[in-house]
């Protein structure tokens, strides 16, 4: 789990990349920006929010011979041997940054490299190098008073409330090319920040596999239990998963399958759908692993658990106790009205 909000702004140094294909230039700065309180406050909530409001998908530094031949592991690893020395390696993210802005959609923008302290991760201190970029200028106006009137100024400027790129890469696993987080809110070219520039992969831990396990149930659900049965089979299907997921600390597939298949028939098809589908979600190979509480908390949240029908009325089942849904719900058909109904059983209406 981790908290950002203990964290402390060590340094800052900021510089700005251009884009090489329309000639624009780099400029570097000599030293590293002079913070003050206020400035120090404002540029950590336009760092760290969206990090704070994004899943944290672990991302790794990785090379095809080895990480240590990575040009952003070598400048990271002496940033966090020798702390003092951060503005001069600055200098050569931003390089590393300029010489992969060659395409023409590129944007120019500022680049900031942050030395973090008092990080929280799994509720040990650590702490983070934090490299940004602001892309977009937005208008905004300014006002000055005249002799006898109010004059408008239209000015550029950075949006505080948005970041548009940036990661925060963690001083804890080294070996395995460091944990990192990142964010994109301009996808013009996806491959730019995380590909070209990053050099990333996902991180597959027990984390990584649950979210990835319980999407792909719930994709199986979609794609197959509800064509095959019906929408209340659908969700209490991943009624089932998730809560097999919740109870269990270690995930075994054939298991999770002798539980919560409540159709036998339907166990072939889900073999056959991970034959046909695990490579988009990373788990072809993978049939027992850790499960990561936190992934499941998360998932319950997103996962729909409520019926829509065409007459306006939703039927909203319970995550916590399926089994309510199974023993008083009933579906069935009608056929002087030639409609189906839901018959739901019950002692008292609770209070809202």
């Amino acid at each position: 789990m981790l908290n950002l909000y203990p964290s402390q702004i060590e340094s800052l140094s900021v510089h700005r990349v251009g884009n090489k294909s329309r000639n624009e230039n780099m400029f570097l700065s000599r030293e590293p920006y002079l913070l003050n309180d206020e400035i120090t406050a404002i540029l950590k909530e336009y760092f760290l929010k969206p990090f704070r409001e994004k899943e944290e998908n672990y991302f790794r530094f990785a090379n095809e011979v080895d990480v240590e031949f990575h040009p952003l592991f070598e400048i990271v690893s002496e940033i966090f041997a020798n702390p003092a020395g951060i503005h001069e390696q600055s200098g050569k993210i931003a390089t590393h940054l300029f010489d992969q802005s060659s395409h023409p959609h590129i944007k120019s923008g500022e680049v900031y490299v942050v030395h973090f302290s008092d990080m929280v991760m799994d509720n040990e201190k650590t702490d983070g190098i934090g490299i940004f970029k602001s892309e977009l200028k937005h208008d905004f106006l300014q006002f000055r008073e005249g002799e006898s009137n109010l004059d408008i100024l239209i000015q550029q400027g950075v949006n505080i409330n948005k970041l548009d790129k940036g990661c925060i890469i963690f001083n804890t696993h080294r070996d395995e090319g460091y944990k990192i987080l990142s964010v994109d809110s301009n996808r013009y070219d996806t491959k730019y920040w995380l590909e070209n520039f990053l050099g990333v992969e996902a991180l597959t831990d027990e984390n990584f596999i649950t979210k990835k396990y319980l999407k792909f149930c719930q994709d199986f659900a979609k794609d197959v239990v509800l064509p095959a049965e019906d929408k209340q089979q659908e969700v209490l299907f991943m009624n089932r998963a998730v809560n097999h997921f919740a109870k269990n600390d270690e995930f075994e597939e054939t298991g999770f399958l002798n539980e919560v298949m409540d159709n036998p028939d339907l166990i072939p098809e889900f073999k056959h759908y991970k034959v046909e589908k695990g490579p988009k979600y990373h788990i072809e190979d993978v049939s027992s692993f850790p499960i990561a509480n936190k992934a499941v908390t998360e998932a319950r949240k997103k996962i729909k658990n409520v019926i829509n029908l065409d007459t306006n009325i939703q039927i909203k089942m319970d995550f916590i106790n399926p089994e309510s849904a199974e023993k008083f719900v009933e579906k069935g058909w009608d056929e002087e009205r030639q409609m189906y109904y839901y018959l739901v059983y019950f002692n008292r209406e609770e209070k809202s």
